[in-house]
């Protein structure tokens, strides 16, 4: 079990959606430093408003495609977290851009720690490596049956790390995350970003749509939990492997809108409507790896979890409004 006692952490992505929370555990923790790297594309400074705070924080605007920029931050940094990455939606519209970072920048990421003599790192990778299920649940030997540009771009990534591990014995843990949810989550998740729509639909006093059957079930985990699982990662002992991130709990994409109408107070009905494109439509992940090697297990129940996104986004909308009123 590693100590961080007085170590300075680079985290790649850390005014994102997960790397934010990081951040926010972090300062639990009794580190000499935070530098925050993030060119602010889909992270936000108020996702980092309260963490700002304390002195400890230092934020960087940058990109991981910025070479010299990596090399310069990596200088002095014993730990590191990877979590930038153009999402599932640009992979599909600009592959060519989702090669650039996620690929070519994922590799900048690895050669800059291994230069810099950095202890450890670890890598946001998905549970989209494995596509649809094969077999439920998916332990870490699952398959990759992944048939998208976004799940190719993580596996290239995972392979860089093996093979950094292989050649110059660099330390790492690769995460594979199963859907995350909650505060400061965005409307570009393809899986999670349901939430949010019957969330709009609910507010407008309209039918919640299920496209298909809503039959469709994943792995739900919240996002404090994602960050915790992040943190067991750093400080295990555990290395060169990767880890399921998730409740291990098949939940329904009927049961989540069931849900979200009760925690709502809504009375409205679902409307359902002819299956769009979806890239899976079955995915829960074995947890017992990630139980056993890192300790961890998810605390969040979705129904709480849940609550706390229907909270959050209502203290958001208010505080988006105040601004507007101001700017006015």
């Amino acid at each position: 079990m590693r100590n961080l006692e007085d170590s300075r952490i680079l985290v790649i992505g850390g005014a994102g959606f997960v790397g934010s929370h990081i951040v926010d555990q972090l300062l639990a923790e009794p580190v000499r430093e935070i530098v925050v790297l993030d060119n602010f594309v889909r992270g936000t400074r108020a996702n980092l408003s309260e963490a700002a705070k304390d002195k400890r924080v230092r934020i960087v605007e940058g990109s991981i495609t910025d070479r010299t920029l990596l090399a310069e931050l990596m200088q002095g940094t014993e730990y590191v977290f990877h979590l930038a990455a153009l999402w599932l939606f640009e992979c599909v519209y600009q592959p060519r851009s989702a090669l650039e970072v996620n690929v070519v920048g994922t590799f900048n990421v690895v050669e800059a720690a291994h230069q810099a003599g950095v202890k450890k790192i670890v890598y946001s990778s998905s549970a989209s490596v494995y596509g649809d299920a094969v077999f439920t649940p998916m332990t870490e030997d699952h398959p990759f049956n992944n048939r998208t540009m976004y799940g190719a771009t993580k596996i290239a990534g995972e392979q860089f790390f093996r093979a950094f591990n292989e050649q110059h014995k660099l330390d790492y843990a690769g995460l594979r995350y199963m859907n995350i949810y909650g505060p400061r989550m965005d409307y570009k998740g393809t899986y999670v970003s349901v939430i949010m729509k019957v969330l709009d639909r609910i507010d407008a006093g309209q039918a919640p749509v299920i496209f298909g059957d809503g039959s469709q079930s994943y792995d739900f985990i919240h996002v404090a939990d994602v960050a915790r699982a992040n943190i067991l990662a750093l400080k295990a002992d555990a290395s060169d492997e990767f880890f399921n991130v998730g409740m291990g709990v098949k939940t329904t994409i009927n049961e989540l809108v069931k849900m979200l109408l009760e925690i709502t107070g809504s009375d409205l009905q679902p409307e359902y409507r002819p299956q769009e494109q979806m890239f899976v439509t079955h995915r829960v992940g074995s947890t017992e790896k990630a139980d056993q090697q890192l300790g961890f297990r998810a605390r969040v129940p979705l129904e709480e979890g849940l609550h706390s996104v229907v909270e959050w986004r209502q203290q958001d909308q208010t505080n988006k409004l105040d601004r507007s009123t101001v700017m006015g």
